[in-house]
């Protein structure tokens, strides 16, 4: 690989106006030197680039940068201004601008150099020889670090460590760069002994003791790209906490990923700085600090401030509010200190829950189009040869031949983001593959899960061997999805998929066979798994299997039976909270009563987290009692023969249902069965209070507002 930069990237009297002519005319370098190969699709990724958020940084300092195709290697630029140009800092134009470019997918590339570059720019030293430095090959040198710019300039400041090590290998991450070592002193007491003063007061300026332990900060960083800003903040916040006696430890969530920091640093923290213009990925490990959140660029310009405030906030103790849950499933998965059966779990319902959005759409255009033009329309003509717009049955089968297409991507997403689960983005090409590979020789969700896990593990895998630096930059974008899309479309083909096709058949087969008693007490044990944790990992097993049933072109008897059943034991915890509520309300809050006005609607519509409200004040009465309402009507549904072509739906597509009025008796039995059960347990819960003298004469309002309390702390928990 050539060098970074070289005197011919360098433009010591660079003449522009505007930041696009800036990056125009060291552009033009690059191109001359043969590191980029379309000047007019580079400079658009440049732009495009700078519209998400401006590159200027404090200091006069500018740096526009972006990946793109039309690069061949990692280059950098320098440019030193005759008259400074504004790139959007808050303090003012630049003068010293450096151009980035890296080739498209090479992350680790990309952001190894400017993570380091950002680190030397908070040097001032580096910035001032930069603005002396009279000879191109001299500038050169110095910002690779060379010793003949040691020597033209006096500075020991380069990128030549830092640089060496820009791209992380395989399995390493680039979001935490090893800092230049700084010759500034960890506490206030320690540069003060540096410099001779006294420091037998025993306090630091900040009035902390010299023998105490140091105020802990952990701090996270996040820009839109995840790239310079991110790492200047991350900087910035080290460098400030030094200064202020403080110990702060960054996350740096940057766009080629993040490591968390120990949950052990962020247990010791004193305090949290968000500092970010995205959102702050699992965020609720953070909970329960004293917490200042502000924009990235804050904690570049200000970060003394920050350090500052978030001190007063612990000392004033102001402690941070629970944290919504937000970030796709991965973030969550393969926590430190899981057990293999904690991850596996994280793993598949990361699948799961980018898959079911699949399920719903597809599954309700299907029953849209059954109910339009029935059954048959599913063997129509292709809307792309026939299509009639004042036709019924032609928009019949255009929702038809759409929700089946919506339908065949269920297995590949389920593979693909199992494998996105364990390996992250590098995880998604061989899972697909995988998942797809399941489709072609009808290995079923089965295959689907098998592909997924495989994928995910030898991604896994080959993300841990060390590669040479020259070939890093191609491992995401080539090597990794060739080889694991190889070995794992290979494997699926001709050695595991058939075994696992084989067992899927026997499956479908078996459910299909299944009558009398057998088809009862698997309605009973998928109507218990539907309520049992009302939306979680058990219901989302137990709906994926019955989906899993009917996502084929011809879905047996026996799985239609089973997604009916499915579908009716998940209506029914919210209805029977909700009938609860109008048959005895005085055992509810009023905001439960409240809640079980939208549980009405939530239960109908087949939501059945519109019962978690009321689990959560009261669960060792509301959990048993919706499971056995769930058992009670999915045992029913399987013994009438009920049948369901939709995933999805409720009471509106009650049309698309076999034997609909048995199916609506089941649903209704269920829910007579939870309201009972919690009545009872409910009301048993107030006898014995009354009798033991709990709550005694005091009048109905009181009761209700001391269980509001009781079930708003139930809640918060």
């Amino acid at each position: 690989m050539s060098e970074l930069i070289k005197a011919e990237l360098v433009a010591l009297d660079l003449t522009a106006d505007t930041k696009d002519e800036a990056a125009r005319a060291l552009a033009e370098r690059m191109r001359a030197e043969g590191r980029v190969t379309d000047l007019e699709g580079f400079l658009e990724d440049v732009a495009a680039r700078e519209a998400q958020m401006p590159t200027g940084l404090e200091g006069g300092i500018g740096i526009p940068h972006c990946r793109s195709a039309h690069v061949d290697e990692p280059t950098l630029a320098f440019g030193r201004a005759a008259v400074p140009i504004d790139f959007g800092a808050a303090d003012g134009p630049a003068d010293l601008i450096f151009l980035i470019a890296a080739p498209d997918g090479a992350h680790g590339d990309h952001v190894g150099i400017l993570s380091r570059l950002a680190r030397q720019l908070a040097d001032e030293d580096f910035a001032q020889a930069l603005r002396s430095v009279s000879d191109p090959v001299q500038a050169a040198a110095l910002i690779r670090g060379d010793s003949t710019a040691d020597a033209a300039s006096g500075t020991e400041t380069g990128l030549t460590e830092a640089t060496s090590n820009a791209t992380p290998g395989a399995g390493e991450s680039p979001s935490s760069p090893e800092p230049v070592p700084e010759p500034v002193p960890k506490t206030q007491a320690e540069r003060a002994g540096a410099e001779g003063e006294s420091t037998s007061s025993g306090a630091n300026d900040d009035g902390d003791a010299a023998d105490g332990p140091p105020f802990r900060i952990v701090a996270v960083t996040s820009c839109p790209t995840g790239i310079a800003h991110t790492y200047m903040a991350a900087e910035s916040l080290e460098r400030a906490g030094r200064d202020a006696g403080a110990e702060v430890v960054v996350e740096t969530q940057g766009s080629a990923g993040f490591e968390r920091v120990d949950p052990a640093v962020i247990a010791a923290a004193d305090g949290v700085i968000f500092a970010h213009d995205v959102e702050i990925r699992e965020k609720e490990r953070f909970e329960g600090k004293p917490t200042v959140d502000t924009g990235v660029k804050a904690a570049i310009n200000r970060p003394a401030q920050l350090v500052a405030e978030v001190r007063a906030k612990a000392e004033r103790g102001e402690l941070s509010v629970r944290a919504p849950r937000h970030g796709t499933p991965v973030d969550a998965a393969g926590e430190p200190g899981d057990g293999y059966g904690t991850r596996l779990r994280k793993w598949l319902m990361t699948g799961v829950s980018y898959m079911v959005p699949f399920v719903a759409a597809g599954g309700l255009l299907i029953a849209i189009s059954f109910a339009v033009g029935g059954y048959g329309i599913a063997d129509a003509k292709s809307v792309a040869d026939h299509f009639l717009w004042t036709e019924l049955q032609s928009w019949a089968a255009l929702f038809n031949q759409i929700g089946q297409l919506a339908f065949s991507f269920l297995v590949p997403v389920l593979a693909g983001y199992i494998a996105y689960g364990m390996a992250d983005r590098p995880g998604l090409v061989p899972g697909f593959v995988g998942g797809a590979v399941a489709v072609e020789i009808e290995a079923g969700f089965l295959g689907g899960l098998v592909a997924g896990l495989l994928a995910g593990a030898l991604v896994s895998g080959v993300r841990r061997v060390a590669v040479p630096r020259v070939l890093r930059g191609i491992m995401p974008v080539v090597v990794i999805p060739l080889l694991s899309s190889a070995v794992v479309g290979t494997l699926m083909f001709v050695l595991i998929g058939k075994p696992v096709a084989t067992a899927q058949k026997a499956m479908t087969d078996w459910l299909g066979s299944l009558t009398g008693a057998n088809a009862v007490l698997l309605g009973l044990l998928i109507g218990l798994m539907m309520c049992f944790d009302l939306g979680g990992p058990v219901n989302k097993v137990a709906y994926t299997f019955a989906t899993g049933g009917i996502a084929t072109s011809d879905p047996g008897n026996g799985s239609l039976t089973i997604m009916a059943a499915a579908m009716a034991a998940g209506m029914v915890p919210p209805l029977g909270m909700a009938l609860a509520t109008v048959v005895r309300g005085r055992l509810f809050t009023t905001a439960e009563r409240e809640n079980g006005k939208a549980a009405w609607v939530l239960g109908a519509s087949f939501i059945t987290e519109g019962a978690i409200p009321f689990a959560a004040a009261d669960p060792l009465r509301v959990i048993p009692s919706s499971m056995a309402g769930g058992a009670v009507t999915g045992a029913l549904t399987m013994t009438f023969g009920s049948t369901l072509r939709a995933p999805h739906g409720g009471v509106f597509v009650v049309p698309l249902i076999g034997s609909p009025l048995q199916y609506l008796v089941a649903i209704a039995a269920g829910t007579a069965v939870t309201t009972g059960l919690v009545v009872l347990l409910k009301g048993a819960r107030g006898r014995r209070s009354s009798g033991a003298g709990g709550t005694g004469g005091k009048p109905e309002g009181k009761r209700d507002e001391k269980r509001e309390e009781t079930a708003g702390a139930a809640v918060a928990a």
